[in-house]
């Protein structure tokens, strides 16, 4: 068995590009580079569980676009490159969400016209409807998710899973209610 460390990321691409896609190249980039990304993006977010999630994606997408690599540089700063720009949307996400956030707070009830209730109490009605549809699995990982906040690290410990497998979980619910209720936004904009 050859000794992948021993080989320059180049090699290690061309590897990967090749048509059985060897896997063990794909390991030895893991090797070289997760620690150094998951520090960077610490660094940027002030979050460990956050910055592991983005270097997880991006060993995620890396692997499954892997054939379709067009590294100009080097693997290094390509890897770099990618991990800074997932970490702008995080922190724009965050943003975002905090912004929205505020200004729900920052509404008091009584300035809330009774249609607004309404369409709320149907858009509460309709998710759980169409949680109801989701396997057993998927809608509990999504409630311990989003009704108890729980971590991706909790719940995958709690239920003994991969954290891999309960994001891929909480992604189906996710695009479920996406594609359930985008009628129904419509329809409200």
């Amino acid at each position: 068995m050859a000794d992948y460390s021993t080989y320059s990321d180049f090699e290690l691409i061309s590897l990967l590009k090749d048509s059985d896609s060897d896997q063990e190249a794909y390991a030895e980039i893991y090797r070289r580079y997760v620690r150094l990304l998951v520090r960077f993006a610490e660094s940027k977010l002030y979050s460990l569980e956050d910055a592991r999630d983005i270097v997880q994606d991006l060993f995620t997408n890396f692997w499954s676009d892997r054939l379709d690599l067009h590294i100009q540089d080097n693997l290094k700063s390509y890897l770099f490159g990618i991990a800074k720009y997932q970490i702008i949307n995080k922190i724009r996400k965050n943003v975002v969400r905090e912004s929205y956030a505020g200004k729900l707070r920052a509404l008091s009830p009584a300035y809330h016209s009774l249609e607004e209730e309404l369409n709320a109490r149907e858009l509460s009605t309709n998710v759980r409807s169409k949680l109801d549809q989701l396997p057993q699995k998927t809608k509990y990982i999504y409630q311990r998710s989003r009704d108890e906040h729980k971590t991706i690290k909790e719940i995958a410990e709690e239920l003994n899973l991969s954290d891999q497998t309960v994001k891929n979980q909480i992604s189906i619910a996710l695009n479920h209610l996406r594609k359930s209720l985008s009628s129904f936004f419509f329809y409200l904009f």
